[in-house]
């Protein structure tokens, strides 16, 4: 299910800005974060794709949204100047931001390379 962040529940979820200067994720489960804005034509175009994707990937990722129009100071912490935008956030590791309305091909593509990296444990 994709929740809808404000500021407060971005930085207990995902990262605390104003406390950290270096990027901490604050959450257990690799998680996107769709930027977008209800006035953006692309925006609505994806967003029934991060609902779909969020019920395929149900206790394996996070997905949220932030409303930019809401929450400018999120936007201007993380330097939104296109929307929509997607922040992919590993559990370890620099979040990536991709921005524009990727197809659900490309982003499952992202979210398997990019964020569900298999555990490889070596056969004893």
């Amino acid at each position: 299910m994709t929740e809808h962040l404000t500021a407060e529940t971005f930085r207990t979820k995902v990262f605390n800005f104003e406390k950290n200067k270096e990027w901490k994720y604050e959450g257990t489960l690799p998680a996107i974060i769709d930027f977008w804005a209800p006035w953006c034509g692309p925006c609505r175009m994806v967003g029934p794709v991060i609902d779909e994707l969020s019920k395929e990937y149900e206790g394996k990722l996070n997905f949220y949204k932030v409303n930019t129009d809401e929450e400018q100071e999120l936007s201007a912490a993380f330097g939104i100047r296109s929307i929509p935008s997607l922040l992919f956030i590993p559990v370890d590791g620099d979040p990536k931001m991709a921005a524009g309305a990727l197809p659900k091909k490309e982003l499952k593509k992202i979210i398997e390379q990019e964020l569900l990296i298999p555990n490889t444990v070596a056969a004893v």
